[in-house]
């Protein structure tokens, strides 16, 4: 079919790819500028940051054979060789964990999507406007998905390449295979679509999109593009085969019901698509939650919306006019397959949305073309027009992208901006609380993970941080019952026991936070940190026995009441209580006004649940020293905890204190 040049050279000069390729480089430079030093994020902490495997590229082969290196997390282990041998490479470059490294790096991939983005959108408009000025449509499809704020969680969330690698490879392949017809034969077009394959499953729908670029750019009938075909399917079950049978068994999705999770994803397309057009809501953590009906109004539109789109995709498919259009809109569509069926615990990612754009700018683009084929003639200049349009275009959403950028600069920013835009969302509000807790705010953070619980009840890592935070604050007894309820949450991770064991060592009981550090050992040895841990502790542990030796040494010989305060006081952090009374009250034998050993007879009575001695050693030690306040808050401790257990004896005493 010939259709003739309705957009020719002459009414839109042909310029220079490079130059076009050049100043699209430049812009999105300028726009990423702000994102190098930003730091790792979420993800990256388990598979960068903890992860010894990354730091030593003697493993850049064993990458390939041994999933269990992607993570420090058996949950998250799953089999992505490419991604964890870049990272591995990174680190060398960096010579450590240097964000800015790891950040070049995918920024340079994210320039080479964008090279080839342009260029198969060229062929493509080529096929549909032959020999006319369609290097133009083919730049704004590539600025669109390069500018835009939707991808800036994938350039700055690291370990998210992935996203990069799949769309890359797809993208290349389907390229190489239009623009190379004679390395057809050879499958060398396989190459890079593999290269994605390995690095991300979504990229398994390489034959889909294969089949939809023949009929694009070639007009060939279906039976032939299926039949062509044929090669791509069969390297791609066989990766799929590959990489089911080296994802470990402890890998996870964690989604709670899958139909919950399929009837909710129409929804989420239709928010991606929103995104496209109106990004202001982007969020890194999205409190959107699993629909639990078909009947959801939400879920009802959601199949509508992609039933119409899918509707008329095919349709625009069929034209050669239109077919641009209709192969980005089945891209878009058709790359959202894997992670809409797939079950995983969030029902929505930024991320997850990268691949599915790249086939939605190419739609954009030449639909863009389309429509100013009709308005051109409206505007006295259309060439001044189209370019002021452009250029404000490219501004707007380069503004919103380095916005973006700020947002991932750290934790807290990052956070800071999911508490907003996703109130609902209890992993947010934990996570921002985290950060709040490194500043020091042991407060703040736990009015945060108290509201977290709202949402997330049952998620064991909120239950750790409860405990960290009541731990910094001196709640010892509610920090305790947050890391049981962690290790009853999930018996099998190494994570309750390794903070529990972290706790239990800052109060001085290293018996047992030894005991918690090793059954984290067992439960996850990739994990190092409960190795340095228990190190630490048996370190401890010797530089305490050598001190009580001294201590006790001292106290046979010659005591004095500060020796023996130290002593109790050992032998508090220690458990042995009645020990720890026994020095307190050698203490007072020489010093009897000694308000300091009053307060460890109570402190070590309370422990023994001897709330009337307690109450007694407290009283005393305030009256010799009434600004004492850890003596202030032991005895009021010990009064609150003697009247929940004792409340006739609460009343009588208060009787006696009226007739008093």
């Amino acid at each position: 079919m010939t259709l003739g040049r309705w957009m020719t050279p002459s009414e839109l000069e042909r310029p220079s790819r490079r130059v076009l390729l050049l100043l699209l480089f430049i812009a999105v430079l300028v726009v990423y500028s702000n994102h190098f030093g930003n730091s790792f994020h979420f993800d990256d902490f388990h598979a960068v940051v903890d992860n010894p495997a990354i730091r030593s590229l003697g493993n850049l082969p064993r990458f390939f054979t041994d999933s269990t290196l992607f993570s420090v997390l058996p949950a998250n282990r799953t089999w992505r060789p490419l991604v964890s041998a870049s990272l591995a490479v990174d680190y060398w470059l960096a010579n450590g964990l240097n964000p800015a490294a790891f950040h070049a790096s995918t920024f340079l991939l994210h320039l080479a999507l964008m090279a080839v983005l342009f260029l198969l959108a060229e062929r493509l408009f080529e096929q549909a406007n032959p020999g006319g000025a369609n290097r133009l449509p083919a730049l704004l499809a590539a600025a669109l998905f390069g500018l835009h704020p939707l991808c800036a969680e994938t350039v700055n969330y690291i370990v998210q390449r992935g996203d990069l690698y799949a769309t890359l490879g797809v993208a290349a392949g389907l390229y190489l295979y239009g623009a190379r017809p004679e390395w057809r034969g050879w499958g060398l077009y396989l190459l890079p679509a593999a290269a994605g394959q390995i690095s991300k499953p979504p990229a398994l729908i390489f034959p889909a999109l294969l089949i939809l670029y023949i009929r694009a750019s070639e007009n060939r009938r279906w039976r032939d593009a299926l039949r062509d075909a044929i090669a791509a399917t069969a390297a791609a079950a066989a990766i799929g085969a590959l990489t089911a049978a080296m994802t470990p068994a402890t890998f996870s999705g964690g989604a709670a019901s899958r139909w919950n999770y399929w009837i909710t994803q129409p929804y989420v397309i239709w928010r991606q698509f929103t995104n496209v057009l109106a990004p202001a809501g982007l969020s890194a953590d999205t409190d959107l939650t699993a629909f639990t009906r078909i009947g959801d109004p939400r879920a009802v539109w959601g199949i509508l919306f992609v039933a119409a789109l899918g509707a008329a995709g095919v349709r625009l498919l069929g034209r050669a006019r239109t077919a641009p259009v209709g192969f980005g809109i089945l891209w878009f569509l058709l790359a959202n397959v894997p992670t809409a069926l797939y079950a995983v615990a969030e029902v929505e990612n930024d991320h997850r949305a990268f691949f599915p754009f790249a086939g939605l700018a190419i739609a954009l683009g030449w639909a863009v073309a389309l429509l100013w084929k009709r308005a051109r003639s409206l505007f006295p200049r259309p060439a001044l027009a189209a370019a002021c349009a452009g250029l404000t275009l490219a501004a707007a959403l380069g503004w919103a992208t380095h916005a973006r950028n700020e947002v991932w600069r750290n934790e807290a920013s990052l956070w800071r901006d999911v508490t907003e835009k996703s109130p609902h969302n209890g992993r947010g509000l934990m996570n921002y609380g985290l950060t709040l807790l490194a500043a020091g705010d042991s407060e703040g953070a736990l009015k945060y993970f108290e509201q977290a619980r709202l949402y997330t009840p049952n998620y064991y890592i909120l239950e750790i941080n409860l405990g960290v935070a009541a731990g910094s604050l001196g709640r010892d007894v509610e920090a305790e019952a947050h890391f049981h309820r962690a290790q009853s949450l999930a018996p099998g991770d190494s994570l309750p026991n390794y903070y529990y064991a972290r706790w239990l060592g800052s109060k001085g009981r290293i018996e047992e936070a030894l005991n918690r550090a090793n059954q984290a050992m067992r439960a996850n040895p990739a994990d190092q940190r409960p190795a340095a841990l228990a190190a630490e502790l048996r370190s401890a542990e010797a530089a305490r026995a050598a001190e009580l030796a001294r201590l006790e040494r001292d106290a046979a010989g010659r005591p004095t009441a500060e020796n023996l305060l130290s002593l109790s006081l050992l032998y508090h952090r220690m458990r042995r209580f009645d020990d720890s009374i026994r020095a307190a009250r050698g203490a007072l034998q020489i010093k009897p006004d000694y308000a300091e050993a009053y307060n460890n007879l109570a402190a070590a009575h309370e422990e023994l649940r001897q709330w009337d001695a307690a109450i007694a050693a407290a009283r005393e030690a305030v009256r010799l020293k009434p600004d004492f306040t850890l003596a202030r808050n032991n005895l009021a401790w010990a009064e609150t905890q003697r009247n929940r257990e004792h409340p006739a004896a609460n009343h009588l005493e208060l009787t006696a204190d009226r007739r008093r």
